[in-house]
């Protein structure tokens, strides 16, 4: 598993335009298409070429490149092994935009690609599982539609030689009006269970005193339950076993920046193998001066809001049936005095001041790069991973839920996921060391995500400009618009504003 940790080269399929049509088959008569020759599509499909190209241009199985043969997961899936598919399934709707535009969720074209090349890799033996916990209010049913995951599902069923199967992996969905959580209502769940796992000395949050994780806020109103698994040397999670009892494990994520860690590729894109959300520190009580992260500074209007919502934190959930009737008031009250957290106020760790989740970021990733099914952490990795990044329609400003879209027309692949969240923090203009996400992610560990340096990761890619060791690309490339919370503390500011990019 060594080489999981020194995979130091990433590809990056640029100039990517467009998506296709569902089911999201292959044009061209490609020889390794695992399919009859009846069910490739009519119509181009980039997003399925640009898959194809990522994988190719890291060399996978090079020698039999361009035959009916070529098997470029070969070396990374086996026979007979699970493989769980993790896309961003995030939610099904943004909050002040209409639709998606592309921009919010994992598009289903890439998610067909990339199982048909496992499909290869399995031979008729395994299957498939397209996995995710999205955000706690999204409605499934409608994100699957939007992705087109049914649809993917009887392609398989009455296609391929093995099964796939799409499962939502929460076990619960949050009821809002305007962001605030007035029920819940219980889901099927994991079909096959949730594990707990203690990091203990190998988690983030050892790092900082006890006094701090005391302040800890996860994504619901009962703060107690998260701050009882980060405690005593305790740093608990809870995960899905369907992942934790995959032998492989591939992340499929879009290209997006975040509120809270600046950017969110594959290492974000973690916070979906979760069993109890409200487990996953978001940030911490208070300013910084304070010990928290939550507002970056201790303002008058700040104090009083600080107030104000702990109070409403208490009494609100022992408001029973009165909640979704008040609830929307309330909300629009708040914003009035306070502002608008989607345009222009800074609250709930929403900064680049964060403290809080990257550590939780970081954690999961150890997770699954080292503990087992049954929740033991080892000192080696314990299973195999690939990472493919959607970023043919990127998001940009307030990511990840609310973003605006962008036209970066990448795909971007590789075997380390930190490695390719460095390369797609260059490609978005931002500089890695002002991100603590991927500044933390690369240093050194008890548990490593990572076994080289920044100046050895190269790329390898149909865009010149992009041909070469990460340090070396120049300018801003496509200069994505951070989060406002972000904004002119991550973007790089040492070189030219933008590269000089090939057209082909």
């Amino acid at each position: 598993m060594d080489d999981l940790l020194k995979a130091g080269m990433v590809s990056v399929a640029a100039h990517c335009e467009g998506y296709g049509a569902p089911p999201y088959s292959p044009h061209d008569a490609f020889p390794e298409y695992p399919f009859a020759a009846a069910t490739r599509s009519p119509r181009r499909s980039p997003a399925y070429d640009g898959v194809r190209q990522a994988l190719q241009l890291l060399g996978l199985d090079r020698a039999n490149y361009g035959t009916p043969a070529w098997n470029p997961l070969g070396e990374l899936v086996r026979p007979g092994d699970t493989v769980c598919i993790k896309p961003n399934l995030v939610r099904d709707f943004r909050d002040t935009h209409p639709g998606h535009d592309d921009c919010v969720i994992t598009h289903g074209s890439v998610i067909r690609a990339m199982a048909d090349f496992v499909a290869i890799a399995l031979r008729g033996k395994g299957r498939i599982v397209v996995a995710d916990a999205p955000h706690n209010d999204a409605d499934f049913a409608k994100v699957a539609e939007i992705a087109r995951l049914r649809e993917l599902e009887q392609f398989y069923a009455k296609h391929a030689n093995v099964p796939l199967e799409v499962r939502d992996l929460r076990p619960e969905q949050a009821t809002k009006i305007d962001g605030v959580i007035v029920g819940h209502e219980k889901l099927k769940g994991d079909p096959e269970g949730y594990v707990a796992v203690d990091l203990g000395e190998h988690s983030m949050f050892a790092q900082i005193d006890a006094q701090l994780c005391e302040k800890l806020y996860g994504s619901e109103y009962d703060m107690e339950e998260l701050r009882k698994h980060h405690r005593g040397g305790r740093h608990a999670y809870l995960l899905s076993k369907t992942v934790l009892a995959a032998e492989v494990v591939i992340s499929l994520p879009k290209l997006k920046t975040h509120k809270k860690t600046g950017l969110t590729v594959n290492l974000k894109n973690l916070v979906g193998i979760n069993g109890n959300k409200n487990l996953l520190p978001h940030h911490r009580e208070g300013t910084p001066a304070q010990g928290g992260d939550q507002f970056p500074d201790d303002s008058a209007k700040n104090r009083v809001e600080r107030s104000m919502v702990a109070r409403f934190k208490q009494v609100f959930p022992m408001l029973g049936p009165l909640r979704p009737m008040v609830a929307g008031p309330i909300k629009a009250l708040g914003k009035r005095i306070f502002g608008d957290t989607n345009t222009n106020k800074i609250r709930s760790g929403n900064w680049y001041g964060n403290d809080t989740t990257w550590r939780m970021v970081l954690d999961l990733n150890r997770i699954l790069f080292y503990a087992d099914a049954e929740g033991r952490v080892h000192d080696q990795p314990v299973r195999r991973l690939f990472t493919l990044v959607d970023g043919i329609v990127a998001g940009e400003g307030n990511g990840p839920m609310d973003p605006i879209a962008k036209a970066a027309g990448l795909i971007v692949a590789g075997q380390n996921s930190l490695l390719v969240d460095l390369a797609c923090a260059r490609l978005m203009g931002f500089d890695y060391r002002k991100i603590p996400l991927l500044r933390e992610g690369i240093a050194a560990h008890s548990r490593p995500l990572a076994a080289l340096s920044y100046d050895e990761l190269r790329c390898a890619s149909n865009e010149p400009a992009y041909a070469r060791r990460l340090a070396e690309i120049e300018g801003r490339c496509l200069a994505f618009a951070p989060h406002f919370g972000w904004r002119g503390h991550i973007e790089i500011s040492d070189e030219p504003a933008v590269a000089a990019v090939s057209r082909s």
